[in-house]
């Protein structure tokens, strides 16, 4: 059996649409009109199309039970636009208790999204705040090879930018 996507039920697919394409940069894949297919591993589909397909039964908006999850780096801006567009937080960034910032907002169907910077790049934060490798691995569970990596490949990104 293979995996396909999740699929995330929304009252109004183009709106949703231009969020998940606009504001977190993610790409069409495939567009069923009333289905959207990401290339992420995720689809949005038209919740009166979607109800049909389930013999009508209810479905609920804003229960809480699960999130779509996303990694950036420049969890500043991000957070900037989506609050200059009006998007409700669950809460704003803030450390997580492995040390990983994130942030958590609702998208206009009340499902949450969380964007949270990569583990790679918190492993490269906590080494410039002077943490021992050993320490960032318990932290993080990242292995000491993958924290040796992830600090090259940053160190790299800086030295190409200056």
């Amino acid at each position: 059996m293979k995996y396909i996507c999740a699929l995330v039920v929304v009252s109004d697919v183009n709106r949703s649409r231009l969020l998940y394409e606009k504001f977190l940069r993610q790409k069409v894949v495939a567009d069923y009109g009333e289905n959207l297919l990401f290339e992420g591993g995720f689809a949005l589909h038209q919740k009166s199309h979607f109800q049909q397909l389930i013999d009508g039964r209810p479905i609920h908006i804003g229960s809480n039970h699960f999130e779509l999850y996303f990694e950036d780096d420049q969890l500043e801006s991000i957070e900037k636009e989506l609050l200059d567009n009006h998007f409700a937080f669950v809460h704003r960034i803030r450390e997580q208790p492995w040390r990983q910032r994130v942030m958590r907002f609702f998208d206009d169907d009340q499902n949450i999204v969380e964007i949270g910077e990569s583990m790679a790049h918190l492993a490269y934060r906590l080494y410039l705040e002077k943490t021992p490798l050993q320490e960032i691995a318990g932290l993080t569970f990242l292995t000491v090879d993958q924290i040796t990596e992830a600090i090259k490949t940053y160190r790299q990104r800086e030295t190409n930018l200056s």
